[in-house]
């Protein structure tokens, strides 16, 4: 196993911040071919997916979490309810 250092760290970030700036580029470089409708198609998709998604994950551990809670209290009751068994 290598040793990290300070200059492997840098190569690193350089070769993301490379990254980025050509996905931005390229991005950039599609939205300026893009006709008027299809861009505005895009704005809405987008526009669409960052609302809905962070809503349904939220929803979704919501859900997960009252299902818990509910699945906790009725084995909390079962419990409580059930005679203790004798072992011999």
């Amino acid at each position: 196993m290598s040793k990290i250092t300070r200059q492997g760290v840098l190569d690193v970030l350089n070769e993301v911040g490379t990254a980025f700036l050509h996905t931005a580029r390229y991005g950039a470089r599609t939205l300026q071919r893009m006709s008027w409708p299809a861009l505005l198609l895009v704005c809405v998709l987008m526009a669409m997916i960052l609302t809905l998604l962070p809503l349904a994950l939220l929803l979704f551990t919501a859900f997960l979490l009252l299902k818990l809670a509910v699945g906790a209290c009725i084995l909390e009751r079962h419990h409580k309810a059930r005679p203790p068994e004798h072992h011999s």
